[in-house]
Formats: C-alpha cells, structure tokens, sequence
C-alpha cells in the first residue's frame, strides 16, 4: 500500500502523539485522524512539540490539525475533538490502517488494545514516565496484546502519576518519534520492528531490553477463548479525562 493512500489513527495530541503525529504527516501518510479532547495549557509546552504559547486556551484537536495543516499541507487531517471512548472506538479504529496509542493513562491504553484487537488493526502502544520509555506493538493474530502482557489496569492509585513523576520532554519526543516511526513501517508492509516485543529503555543509563509478549492462551482479549471474554463498556465509558490529560503514562 501506498503510503499516501494509508491511514492512521492518533490517540492523543501531546508529548507521544505529537512526536508520532508529525512522523505520520511527514513520512507521507494520507489520511490522519487524530483524537484528543484537551486544551492547551502550560504545562504541556515543554514536551508537546505542535503546541505553543499562542495556543493556549485553545483546544488540542483543531490546533494540532492547523500546525500540521501547515506543516504538510497534502496531508488530509482529521481533528475529533472528543474523548477516545468505547462506543466511538470501535468505528474510530475501524477506520484507519494503524492506530498509535498516544494517551497517558491506563484504562485508554487497554482500550486501545482491546479494541484493535477486536477490529484486526495493528496498534503501536508507548508510555514515558520520568525518564524511562516503552514501546510494543500488537499485531492481531501475529502478537500478544496488552493484556498478555499486562493482564489488566492497575488499581488506581497504586501507580505513580506523570504529575508526580515528572517527564522530560526530549524523553516523549525520543519515544513518540520511534511510535510514528513503527507505523509507517506498518503501513509500509513490513512487521514492525516491536511487533510482539516490548521495547523498554532507560535514557538516563542508556541501557535498554526487549521483552518477547507471546500470545497468551489465557488472554480474554486476545487467547483461544477470548469471544465474549471480556464485555465491552457501555457507550461512553472510559478514562475520566481526555488522552492529553492526568493519568498514569503518557
């Protein structure tokens, strides 16, 4: 396929979607949808590259579709200035070719999952907490999912949040670049370089590991019996919040 005959899904505007957006648009991807229900602040101005003190106050979507607008004016950008929710999720995914999950707390992320799992659609999933960073990619069919990994959410509260961790900027660049990166390689036909590994590096020490996510047999997203497994949430359900907001990873 084409990369400008391609289509991408982008879950959150901000420090790991921004990155992979701006990836997308310039690697030539044709279609982007990109999905956030946020406005900017100041703090995010440090690790949000489409953003900047102009924007402030104004909502994420439409002002992440205008800068890459004008940055790449072939591209065709599609803001939804709302929150990625089941109900919206499933035709959300089932429309693009790649979905990159953006968002920065846990309950999205396993939506994600589930849901292109669910659609047969390859997701690229990142996190960045302090100066740490992680990346999988789940390949229906080929992959374990998150769940395979994971198993489900954390409780909340038993996991430190971005709030309180910090992130250094240039580290959710580093990691959202190399996301945008693995879906035009996804888009180009080929496997994907953290198809069914977890990449997971430490900037600070430079030191890095892959970590082989196999299919789980027991998996109720994604193993032999996975139909019906695990019920979908009813329409609107989700993360409290927007992608771009408070939540575990980003």
């Amino acid at each position: 396929m084409a990369l400008s005959q391609s289509s991408a899904l982008v879950i959150g505007t901000g420090g790991l979607g921004g990155p992979a957006l701006l990836a997308l648009a310039a690697g030539g991807v044709g279609r982007i949808v990109l999905v956030d229900d946020d406005v900017v602040d100041t703090s995010n101005l440090n690790r949000q590259p489409l953003f900047g003190e102009a924007d402030l106050g104004e909502r994420k979507a439409a002002a992440a579709a205008a800068r890459l607008a004008t940055l790449h004016p072939d591209a065709r950008i599609e803001p939804v200035d709302e929150r990625f929710v089941a109900g919206r999720a499933d035709a959300l995914v089932a429309s693009v070719d790649v979905v990159v999950d953006g968002s920065d707390n846990f309950p999205t992320k396993f939506l994600a999952s589930d849901v292109a799992v669910r659609t047969g659609r390859p997701l690229v999933h990142g996190g960045v907490l302090r100066t740490s960073v992680q990346i999988l990619t789940v390949v229906p069919g080929q992959t374990g999912c998150l769940r395979c990994l994971f198993e489900a959410p954390p409780a909340p509260g038993t996991v430190i949040s971005p709030a309180e961790a910090g992130i250094v900027g240039g580290v959710s660049g580093f990691a959202g670049a190399l996301m945008g990166a693995e879906a035009l390689r996804l888009l180009a036909g080929e496997r994907g370089a953290y198809a069914g590994r977890l990449f997971a590096f430490e900037t600070r020490t430079a030191r890095g590991r892959i970590v082989p996510v196999r299919r789980r047999a027991g998996c109720p997203a994604c193993g032999a019996a996975a139909a019906g497994a695990i019920p979908r949430p009813p329409d609107g359900a989700g993360a409290p919040g927007s992608p771009g907001g408070a939540g575990a990873v980003e």
